[in-house]
């Protein structure tokens, strides 16, 4: 009896110190697979809205800065003053412009192709890329390289995926619905030309730029025809697209 006791007492005192160590091991590993690497430095951006037709204040001024703002990865200003636009831009490194209503001072539309023209980001979103400044006629030409006129009564549609490599359609899917307006974005022969990320079609219509690279020669400009409301600002492939193009942008 006393040999059996001795052995229970060592079999005990072994699975114990096994215990111990696998617990040691697996805490040792755990460590290691959650570790969050380093943040590279946090974006500044200026995001520029406001006007009729959509409600900036709910999904640009709210939804956009929240999804930027997560996780550090940028400190967004929004404005939906044009005037201060100039203002603001010595301090970032990214224009967010969502506007749909008109840059007027022509000290602000010198700022901005001063930015762009300096290296800087620029991404267009929604309603910055329509035809709105007939007064204006190089912001089309150079930084948007076209633009819509027009766009598909609002309702579901597909987007396909054109250059899955392409940074800015990182975690992006071949193909995803949404509802949204599908702009007739045009390119503008004359303009810079772009590349296409992806294109926006129904089964009625042709394919449509909707994702796209502005071959500018001095900056990294993303337009993004999407946006309308909380049908595209709360999909997450429109969240990633927005960080993406926000990242590239900015050459991170």
């Amino acid at each position: 009896m006393k040999n059996h006791s001795h052995f229970r007492t060592l079999n005990l005192s072994m699975l114990i110190t096994f215990l111990v160590f696998a617990l040691g091991i697996s805490h040792s590993m755990a460590g290691i697979r959650y570790k969050t690497p380093p943040l590279k430095k946090t974006i500044q951006v200026l995001m520029v809205g406001g006007g009729a037709s959509h409600d900036f204040d709910r999904w640009y001024k709210g939804t956009d800065v929240e999804i930027l703002t997560r996780d550090g990865f940028a400190n967004v200003r929004y404005t939906d003053n044009t005037d201060s636009i100039k203002i603001y831009l010595k301090e970032v490194d990214v224009l967010y412009l969502t506007n749909n209503q008109p840059i007027k001072d022509v000290g602000n539309r010198k700022a901005i192709m001063d930015f762009v023209n300096s290296g800087k980001g620029l991404v267009l979103g929604h309603a910055a890329l329509w035809y709105n400044w007939e007064d204006w006629p190089e912001y089309n030409l150079l930084l948007a390289s076209g633009g819509s006129r027009g766009h598909e009564k609002y309702g579901l549609f597909d987007i396909y995926v054109e250059n899955k490599k392409h940074p800015v359609m990182k975690g992006v899917p071949k193909k995803f619905t949404l509802k949204d307006e599908l702009y007739y974005f045009k390119v503008d022969p004359a303009g810079n030309g772009v590349e296409v990320l992806a294109l926006a079609m129904t089964k009625e219509s042709v394919g449509f730029p909707s994702i796209f690279v502005v071959n500018h020669p001095n900056s990294r400009i993303v337009g993004i025809t999407l946006g309308h409301d909380g049908e595209s600002h709360n999909l997450e492939v429109y969240r990633q697209l927005l960080r993406n193009a926000i990242s590239w942008t900015a050459k991170q």
